[in-house]
């Protein structure tokens, strides 16, 4: 029997919202009525990008980054490390739960299987070998576009249409600097092991600077689809940022990290009420 509780902490709970939450935003930019929020088809893949959806992008990222992580002070008790020995073991249960959705997928029409496709792409690869994008500066961040593929995944659920265009490139922009922003409490850990980052290219102000200029764009983006709101939710995000740039000098930059995940949750739930009222009530 696999280790449930060993499994749900490497899947990182605190971080489902950032697959789940995507994903129920463009099941609601896509619904005429609450009734599309309730399909079938709707319930199984919100089941599966809660869990098994993550377990495969952090249990991949786990399997290929021992050896930062072990120099990493995130893996002593705010997240957990993976040792070599139970690599094979978590690959499998990877597979154990992932496969069955993967197969269910393969009965829907294109746009579902290309938005999958495109989600466990950039998920196994950000991470894995050959490719193993997070060590390109760059690369790394763009990689990160895993998390909007499962908002074009419930989009196209619903419409059976894939986005507008320029909704995934605001969307990829956000990612983009999440992701930036993100690697910046590993820059020593992953300059000790050798890695390259966007964060180890930059240095913790350059990527600050990086990620204030991807969310401005971001919520300049989101303007014309929801209006003033994107721009209150790119000011909160650059307030953060601010925040960041002054706890920086003390190496405290990891404390406001760590409220990351609570305002990308209010984010999220702020967006999904805001597109389903325009869309649904």
């Amino acid at each position: 029997m696999p280790d449930i509780k060993f499994l749900l902490k490497i899947s990182r709970p605190r971080f489902w919202i950032y697959v789940f939450g995507p994903y129920i935003i463009g099941l609601a930019a896509a619904a005429e009525n609450i009734s599309d929020l309730y399909t079938f088809g709707a319930l199984l893949f919100g089941a599966y990008f809660l869990f098994p959806a993550n377990l495969l992008i952090y249990g991949i990222n786990d399997i290929f980054d021992y050896e930062t992580d072990k120099r990493n002070e995130k893996k002593r008790g705010y997240e957990t490390l993976v040792e070599p020995d139970y690599r094979r073991r978590l690959l499998l249960y990877i597979c154990l739960f992932n496969i069955p959705f993967i197969i269910a997928a393969c009965f829907f029409p294109w746009t579902q299987i290309a938005a999958l496709g495109g989600f466990l792409f950039f998920s196994i690869f950000y991470s894995a070998l050959p490719i193993r994008a997070k060590t390109k500066p760059v690369l790394d961040s763009v990689f990160n576009i895993l998390y909007v593929f499962p908002g074009i995944f419930g989009y196209t659920l619903v419409s059976g249409n894939i986005p507008p265009k320029l909704a995934i490139f605001g969307a990829g922009l956000w990612t983009m600097a999440m992701h930036a922003y993100s690697a910046i409490p590993d820059i020593s850990a992953d300059r000790q092991s050798k890695i390259s980052t966007i964060a180890t290219m930059l240095g913790t102000r350059g990527t600050l600077f990086l990620c204030f200029f991807c969310y401005a764009l971001s919520a300049a983006i989101l303007y014309k689809f929801i209006g003033l709101a994107g721009i209150l939710l790119g000011i909160s995000y650059a307030a953060m940022i601010i925040v960041s740039f002054v706890f920086q000098k003390s190496d405290r930059i990891f404390e406001v990290y760590r409220l990351f995940p609570a305002l990308n949750t209010i984010t999220g739930f702020i967006l999904f009420w805001l597109i389903a009222y325009s869309k649904i009530v």
